[in-house]
């Protein structure tokens, strides 16, 4: 049963504490747990988000907010814990591109992205970076188009998966370029970059949280990021976008949680995390991950979600990308 106002304002007065306090309490019945579910091990972009979501939520409600990592089947086995766990609220997603590519990509999927889920607000974007290993000759975005067809089928690019949006940020590259290049799928994209450190792989498309830090080492060569415009996060690069008009590809981070979920908890989540995206130490926080904080409305974020489907959707179709 949910608590409703005035049973909180009078629970607070009884305990001689402010009504403004009020803010201070978590939307639902005391004593159940609420958990983050993250699509990923522990360390990446996607997890740090999910912990600073459950940081902040933790202290707005009160209460103990834990995050767990489900990682595994591009996302899939998180999406599905989520599917058929509780409609309370109680476990919030932290949603990513594999849930608007996972349903081309798959032939069955134990849930439906579109129906088992309510986007409540989309908490941060990130661009890809695009990096090649040291020894490649190339500077630009212009010049590896041209080493490519020059040398056609020698190129390869890393991944951390069919359907990631490193993935598809180099399958969109290659039929906007008509270049080609062969894809090598790693578990993660730690080893993609290890890999392109060491000269074994040629390039990735990785999110550039994972990739700057090496670039500005000199262990790779950083040449464009992959979103419409420039980052100020990192103004150094220019954007693939400024060599193949069009180009745009931006990671992102959101949460929701199961349909069902009453309507008054999905408002009280909304609002709170939306007040997070725009709190200083969370933007600061977020901006040391070149990461963009954004807090979008669940009205703005299912649009987007809906325009991230056809659009991948359409790509992933064309170019019959499966995973069996």
């Amino acid at each position: 049963m949910l608590i409703t106002r005035r049973d909180c304002l009078a629970g607070i007065a009884a305990a001689g504490i402010a009504p403004h306090a009020a803010s201070a309490q978590q939307p639902y019945p005391s004593g159940l747990n609420i958990r983050v579910i993250v699509l990923a091990a522990a360390g990446g972009s996607i997890d740090v988000v999910g912990r600073i979501v459950a940081d902040r939520l933790a202290a707005m409600w009160g209460v103990p907010v834990v995050v767990e990592n489900v990682p595994g089947g591009m996302g899939n086995i998180a999406h599905d814990r989520v599917a058929r766990g509780p409609a309370d609220g109680t476990q919030l997603l932290i949603m990513a591109t594999p849930l608007v590519t996972n349903q081309f990509l798959y032939p069955h999927l134990n849930h439906d992205p579109e129906r088992d889920f309510i986007p409540i607000s989309c908490v941060a974007r990130l661009p890809n970076l695009l990096v090649v290993k040291k020894s490649l000759p190339v500077g630009s975005v212009a010049e590896l188009i041209a080493y490519a067809k020059a040398n056609p089928g020698k190129l390869n690019y890393g991944s951390p998966g069919i359907g990631s949006s490193i993935h598809l940020s180099a399958e969109l590259f290659k039929r906007m370029t008509g270049i080609e290049m062969a894809h090598v799928a790693y578990r993660g994209s730690g080893q993609a970059l290890n890999d392109l450190v060491a000269g074994h792989i040629d390039l990735v498309f990785n999110n550039i949280t994972g990739a700057i830090d090496l670039v500005r080492a000199g262990q790779i060569k950083g040449l464009a990021v992959t979103s419409a415009q420039r980052t100020p996060l990192a103004p150094e690069f220019p954007t693939v976008a400024e060599t193949v008009p069009g180009f745009d590809v931006t990671a992102w981070f959101g949460v929701g949680v199961r349909a069902g979920t009453p309507p008054q908890i999905v408002a009280r989540i909304e609002k709170d995390v939306v007040a997070l995206s725009k709190e200083a130490s969370v933007r600061e926080r977020l901006a040391k991950l070149v990461t963009e904080a954004v807090g979008s409305s669940s009205v703005e974020f299912a649009q987007f979600l809906a325009q991230e489907r056809l659009r991948w959707g359409s790509l992933i179709n064309e170019l019959g990308i499966r995973i069996e």
